[in-house]
């Protein structure tokens, strides 16, 4: 009787022992295989299912938005004398240097290495072929540092996302001129650049370190980092203490009647209520109510906390009716008190699942949406916020703000964006694995 799907086909092995040996026994003995082969063939089905739609989401964003990791710059000497900047000699002061002309010294830089470049029409499409904020960095470098004045120095400027376009190979060179966003003039140009090996695409640190911007090679991810970094700092500061405080009341000290069904059953309504209601509640509660700063990453926390408070209250509660009786009967039995049980002896066993859910909870309000764009964290917002009042956006706004922009370069950089994203929902994921790993308790 070790093997039935073995001897089913032919006769149990126990035939002849009047141990259900009849026809009607065999062929339902054979229809319960069959359902379990069924069975075990549509978990198999659906888990490579699911494996191959995640294979599939995945080869989509890393195809469209691994361009975004790396930025064409075009490197140019250049020559900063004061006299073609505009500048008087000897000029140290920051605010002179601000007035200085470093667009047309960029652009005479690069004409030089170039032919062609001989009439007004010329320079402007060369223009168009630098980024406009590669002229403001080069002031800033030199502001920063005065001393660069009256030198010739080595500078990388940054392409505009045309010519990024075109060294990635996303443009269609083929495509006639009025269907490209590149002319046959800016083509020579960069044939030009590449044939004498001044334009490359190293990897864009500047993704990682600056803000949104109207124009796709400048725009970063900075801005939002940040500010989803301080939202999830306001939601966990109030959302943690507040469930912790709930689940040990709610578990160990209020009395079991209809009120406390009442509390409970809603806790848990509330952690299945659409996410974009609680957008609401902040816009009508926090910035209408009470007046307090939209946009700004303290109104998201809060929001944030309203939402996650649910799931970790409920995980909280189930890591501490996990702790054994034992525990607690052991505490009392020893003269402890009540409040010396639970907070010396049943929360730091508990601490493991509570962390886990906590991080679980903060995992689902960062890749929340919809409450954020209620509260206006969707704001155009170039610098980086400085305080939690200031105005910022967070990532998936920030990833919802490109996906609305019609250039071409904003699609590499929403893809981009979601992979960002994507990178710490695992890391925080596998942070809950670790702790619930590393703090585990067995009884």
């Amino acid at each position: 009787m070790t093997d039935h799907a073995a001897t089913v086909p032919d006769r149990p092995a126990f035939a002849g022992t009047g141990l259900h040996t009849s026809d009607a026994a065999v062929r339902r003995l054979r229809a319960r295989y069959a359902a379990n082969r069924r069975l075990q063939a549509m978990g198999i089905g659906a888990i490579s299912l699911a494996l191959g739609l995640l294979g599939i989401l995945l080869i989509t964003m890393v195809s469209a938005g691994w361009t975004a990791f790396f930025q064409t710059y075009v490197t140019v000497e250049v020559d900063l004398a004061p006299e073609a900047l505009g500048l008087e000699p000897g000029t140290t002061e920051p605010e002179a240097i601000r007035r200085g002309d470093f667009r047309e010294v960029l652009i005479d830089s690069v004409a030089a290495r170039l032919t062609g470049v001989d009439d007004a029409t010329a320079r402007r499409a060369l223009r168009d072929m630098l980024a406009a904020a590669a002229p403001i960095t080069l002031r800033n470098m030199v502001m920063d540092n005065p001393a660069l004045l009256g030198q010739t120095i080595e500078f990388r400027a940054l392409a505009s996302d045309r010519v990024d376009q075109v060294y990635k190979g996303l443009i269609d060179r083929e495509l006639v001129e009025d269907r490209r966003t590149i002319s046959d003039q800016q083509l020579r140009f960069y044939d030009q650049m590449v044939e004498q090996d001044i334009i490359a695409a190293p990897f864009n640190w500047r993704f990682f370190s600056t803000a949104d911007s109207r124009t796709p090679e400048s725009a970063g991810i900075w801005g939002a980092l940040v500010g989803s970094f301080y939202a999830l700092s306001v939601c966990f500061l109030i959302s943690f203490p507040m469930a912790i405080a709930a689940a040990i009341y709610l578990e160990e000290f209020a009395p079991k009647n209809r009120w406390t069904d009442l509390i409970e059953v809603n806790i848990n309504n509330l952690a299945a209520v659409p996410s974009i209601v609680f957008g609401l509640l902040g816009l009508a509660v926090f910035i209408q109510f009470f007046g307090l700063p939209r946009s700004a990453p303290l109104v998201g926390g809060m929001v944030l906390a309203l939402m996650t408070l649910p799931t970790i209250v409920i995980a909280a509660r189930a890591a501490l009716k996990a702790v054994p009786p034992s525990i607690r009967e052991g505490a009392l039995g020893m003269g402890a008190s009540k409040h010396q049980t639970i907070l010396h002896h049943v929360l730091p066993l508990a601490m493991p699942g509570i962390l886990t859910g906590t991080i679980i909870g903060l995992a689902q309000a960062l890749g929340e949406t919809a409450p954020l764009l209620m509260i206006g964290m969707n704001a155009f917002i170039t610098q980086a916020p400085d305080s939690i009042t200031s105005p910022a956006t967070a990532l998936p706004t920030q990833i919802y703000i490109w996906a609305d922009h019609p250039e071409r370069g904003f699609v590499a950089k929403t893809s981009a964006g979601i992979m960002v994203l994507l990178g710490f929902l695992i890391v925080m994921n596998g942070m809950a694995i670790w702790l619930r790993k590393k703090f585990e308790r067995r009884w």
